[in-house]
């Protein structure tokens, strides 16, 4: 079975629980200070924890969605939108009931950084938009699943090309698990974090 330990974020300001093989990617790169990143190199996985200033102008049943299309935009990713939905109290329950929990699901092909086209990977995406309005932030929640990676991608060094290994396969709590892993164990321990 998987350990899983609960993750400081923010300087513990918030909290969730993660897989021990995601580290985080601080420790190795800059990373700007409104996000925690975490990778399992293993499997060229990741999670970001993002905040961000609300955007009050986007739909609250859009924003999810209007997130992950951004995303993808700005990463010049091709994107099929998979998904969209509204998450449940009982799916993030240390969190008001009444805030917006929005999830978006889509398939990206996108390359790595700086690397050019025909070395894009296929990466689905599992975001999480949940919209803090009393303190105006829109917290984005992503976790990367790499479906398919390119021989020509920097990734293959490290995890092969070809189609991923199945995370039942390599006895590994898949990224949707991960997903709602955080999701349920998410907390706010000091929202003076939100203040400055």
């Amino acid at each position: 079975m998987e350990r899983i330990a609960e993750q400081p974020l923010f300087g513990g300001a918030i909290s969730c629980s993660l897989p021990t093989r995601f580290q985080t990617v601080s420790n190795i790169r800059e990373v700007p200070d409104n996000q925690e990143v975490f990778a399992d190199a293993s499997r060229d996985e990741s999670v970001i924890v993002e905040l961000l200033e609300l955007k009050p102008e986007i739909p609250d049943e859009q924003s999810a969605s209007w997130f992950l299309q951004d995303l993808a935009s700005e990463q010049d990713a091709l994107m099929e939108m998979e998904s969209v939905s509204q998450l449940q109290p009982g799916d993030v329950p240390f969190l008001d009931p009444s805030i917006v929990k929005g999830v978006a699901v889509g398939k990206l092909k996108v390359s790595k950084s700086r690397q050019s086209a025909d070395a894009a990977n296929i990466v689905r995406i599992y975001m999480a938009n949940l919209r803090l309005r009393s303190v105006k932030t829109d917290v984005l929640i992503s976790v990367y699943e790499p479906l398919y990676i390119s021989a020509l991608s920097e990734s293959a060094a490290s995890v092969g090309s070809g189609f991923a290994v199945p995370a039942a396969v390599a006895g590994c709590s898949s990224a949707l698990e991960v997903f709602q892993t955080i999701l349920r164990t998410l907390k706010v321990h000091d929202w003076a974090l939100f203040v400055n």
